[in-house]
């Protein structure tokens, strides 16, 4: 009797993607740490190597010009802002391009693994100029490599973030991932910062202070690069993501995307908070040493305080944001930003220990760095079901494109503006360069608290 032969599914069939698994979710934030490690010193530290704080001799010495530009501009400054537009303008392209992307490895995945190294390798480079004096030949460097690193940059992060909403398959799962993926950016950020402490602590072993930054950029660099790596390797994106292809051309998705009002009004509040939040990370180095009158290394523990304090409050951001909802939490955010910027600008005058001062401002800050650590990307997440269930398409890395290009729009600009705010003072006896920062951030946190009451928070 003849066996009967049964059926088989053919390898290629597609899988419904289930529920990832903590583990899972777990190596997917390693991709945020390594990113966000490697991003924090081109996006942190531009200003302070090229344009340092002026305490009796420059911390380095002048590698472009350091004067105006077209009466209120600065070199560092126009370098960092252009780049941050053209990694704006490729936003969307990268965007698009990976929503139609069609991979059996995975669509996120396909453009993680080619950019995490080069992106790595030129965020280290940003800080090597060609020549140890002031010349034209390190401007045109710059330039370059600058250019260079933001579209590998782009490449990784645009397919990264809209890969966060996609293991997600309901609000729930989308908080807890963002929640682990903001751990993993306030990790990278806070490493980041210890760029500070470690330059300071291979000079006392001999090394110049070019060369000691410059060995602490390399280390960080090698560490961002193998975390960018491993959820690019080794995460099982077409197992767990919910996606679906899309033919929409750029134009036509764009459209989809700023045709959201409502969506509108949280980029504008986004745009204005990343204002604000560029302007404390360009200025840490400055205000640490000129307004509060501090050891450069105090830089780093203020982020450690603020950080640390922040995964303390990271499950009742959770839960207040369940109980009173995600537009509740992120008003209160701002409002919190603005009074830590405000006693910032008169910390040099207050009768009060700075460092205690310092520390109470780091503790005060972890309340609106969880705030806008968690919520944001996960309100984008429930933007894209929504308009998924009413029929409009699903446009997860446009969503995300188009929330990356705002962010970047707000850094580029916060990168032209404040070495402009510095010329009006960056020295010990005259800082009010450095209090007009903290003034305009302050400024900036209130009109996005403005714009951000006129969101509409929708039940998904």
């Amino acid at each position: 009797m003849a066996r009967r032969k049964i059926k088989q599914p053919s390898p290629s069939q597609a899988l419904v993607p289930v529920r990832a698994p903590l583990s899972s979710l777990i190596l997917f934030s390693f991709g945020q740490f390594g990113w966000s490690l490697a991003s924090f010193a081109t996006g942190n530290l531009l200003v302070y190597f090229y344009m340092p704080p002026e305490q009796g001799n420059p911390i380095f010495p002048a590698f472009i010009y350091q004067g105006a530009v077209l009466g209120v501009l600065t070199l560092v400054g126009l370098i960092s802002a252009a780049g941050r537009v053209f990694d704006g303008l490729i936003d969307p392209l990268v965007a698009n391009w990976s929503d139609r992307k069609e991979s059996p490895f995975g669509k996120r995945r396909w453009f993680m693994l080619r950019a995490a190294i080069p992106f790595a390798l030129f965020g280290v480079l940003v800080f090597f100029p060609v020549s140890s004096t002031e010349n034209a030949g390190n401007f045109v460097w710059l330039t370059l490599i600058i250019s260079l690193y933001y579209f590998f940059f782009t490449l990784y992060v645009i397919p990264y973030n809209a890969l966060m909403a996609e293991l997600g398959h309901n609000a729930a799962e989308r908080l807890k991932i963002s929640t682990l993926v903001s751990v993993a950016w306030a990790l990278g950020f806070v490493a980041g910062n210890s760029v500070y402490a470690l330059q300071g602590l291979f000079e006392q072993r001999g090394y110049s202070a070019v060369d000691a930054f410059q060995l602490v950029i390399v280390l960080l660099g090698i560490v961002a690069m193998v975390f960018m790596l491993l959820p690019a390797l080794f995460l099982k994106e077409v197992r767990y993501a919910v996606q679906s292809s899309t033919e929409q051309s750029l134009g036509k998705a764009l459209k989809s995307v700023l045709g959201n009002r409502n969506f509108r009004w949280f980029l504008s509040a986004f745009l204005l908070y990343w204002l604000s939040l560029t302007f404390i990370q360009l200025g840490i180095g400055f205000y640490t040493t000129l307004l509060f009158g501090l050891d450069k290394s105090m830089a780093f523990t203020f982020s450690m305080v603020s950080f640390i304090s922040s995964f303390v409050l990271y499950l009742p951001v959770n839960f207040l944001s369940r109980k009173y909802g995600k537009k509740a939490m992120m008003l209160s955010g701002f409002i919190l930003f603005a009074l830590i910027f405000l006693a910032t600008t008169f910390s040099k005058n207050l009768p009060v220990n700075k460092e205690i001062l310092l520390y109470c401002l780091g503790i005060t800050a972890a309340g609106p760095l969880a705030i806008f650590g968690i919520l944001p990307n996960a309100i984008v997440g429930d933007e894209v079901e929504k308009v998924e269930k009413a029929g409009g398409g699903k446009f997860t890395g446009m969503y995300f494109g188009v929330t990356a290009f705002t962010m970047k729009i707000g850094i580029s600009v916060a990168n032209l503006v404040f070495p402009s705010l510095l010329l009006l003072g960056r020295s010990a006896e005259n800082p009010l360069g450095v209090q007009a920062t903290t003034l305009a951030a302050m400024v900036f946190c209130i009109a996005g608290w403005n714009v951000f009451r006129r969101f509409k928070e929708l039940p998904v």
